[in-house]
């Protein structure tokens, strides 16, 4: 396992480049944009910088690792030599599936292909290629570099020696691979995204305020972040997609979306990519500057990758 294609520059996948690439892997990132690849770079070398800045690595290791990473604008350029194929593309069933679909033409038959989706079914994206039994999910968590929970989920037809590669390879990133299976929203957000959920309804329905249910969590039950600040850290869209994936996927009431949140979406009001959501984020707001220390207590705690 040698050569690793990553599929889509945004948040997700600079992250996961960024990571491959700091332990000595071969990485080519693949995006339909230059300029998005372009940012992508400027955002992994910043993120270097901060672990340099803080001790996790030299500037020797920050060269290195940028030297690892190659962009491409087209899959068929940077998937062709892949042993493993993380796409880390929107979280679009249909953008997903076709993804795949060219996956499976040009990688060679011996590659891994996995998806980071934080929700849609790895059986139903394996079914669209001829290799079902080498597709996996491995879905890291936000942000990539520091985090280290990778939730390995197995796909119907996923084999177990495929599972024991993803596993040991992801152990290899000094990462803490927890293997599950393929069902809506898999543990993570099964479990958080129904609580979210909740407290958008309890707001919408006039239990308290805002900043009272996430003090609530935050100062009753230890929680860093309350669940509507930490729903806006996440993207509101992005809980909506995942709800509604959970909800389709069980056909159970429980999981539809607040329709607060609908509304909130469909206003574009995404939380802090947008800069406003269940709180606002002006430069230099308070809300802002809570946001930055905490993405800054992540890397705090978890940054000796």
């Amino acid at each position: 396992m040698k050569n690793i294609t990553v599929i889509g520059s945004g948040t997700m996948g600079n992250g996961i480049a960024h990571t491959f690439a700091q332990f000595g892997y071969s990485v080519s990132l693949v995006d339909i944009s230059e300029e998005a690849l372009k940012k992508a770079l400027a955002t992994i070398s910043k993120n270097l910088d901060r672990q340099v800045v803080k001790g996790f690595l030299t500037e020797a290791q920050k060269a290195d690792c940028l030297k690892n990473i190659t962009t491409y604008t087209k899959i068929s350029e940077g998937a062709q030599k892949a042993d493993l194929v993380v796409e880390a593309a929107s979280e679009n069933i249909e953008i997903k599936l076709n993804i795949f679909r060219e996956l499976d033409k040009v990688c060679p038959a011996s590659a891994i292909l996995a998806s980071n989706t934080s929700s849609i079914s790895i059986t139903k994206i394996a079914s669209v290629t001829k290799r079902p039994e080498r597709v996996i999910g491995m879905h890291f968590m936000n942000p990539v570099p520091v985090m280290k929970l990778v939730e390995v989920i197995r796909g119907y037809s996923t084999s177990d020696e495929v599972c024991n590669i993803i596993m040991d390879t992801t152990a290899k990133l000094n990462k803490c691979p927890t293997e599950v299976n393929d069902y809506p929203g898999f543990i993570a957000n099964r479990i958080l995204m129904p609580m979210i959920n909740e407290a958008i309804y309890s707001l919408f329905e006039g239990v308290a305020g805002v900043k009272e249910i996430d003090d609530v969590m935050k100062l009753g039950m230890a929680h860093p972040m309350g669940p509507l600040q930490l729903a806006d850290f996440i993207g509101l869209d992005v809980c909506y997609s995942i709800l509604n994936v959970i909800h389709d996927g069980f056909g159970n009431p429980k999981y539809a979306p607040c329709p607060l949140l609908t509304n909130m979406v469909t206003a574009g009001h995404l939380g802090i990519k947008s800069g406003k959501g269940f709180y606002e984020y002006t430069p230099g707001s308070k809300e802002a500057v809570v946001a930055e220390r905490f993405r800054k207590d992540i890397i705090e705690t978890n940054g000796k990758n």
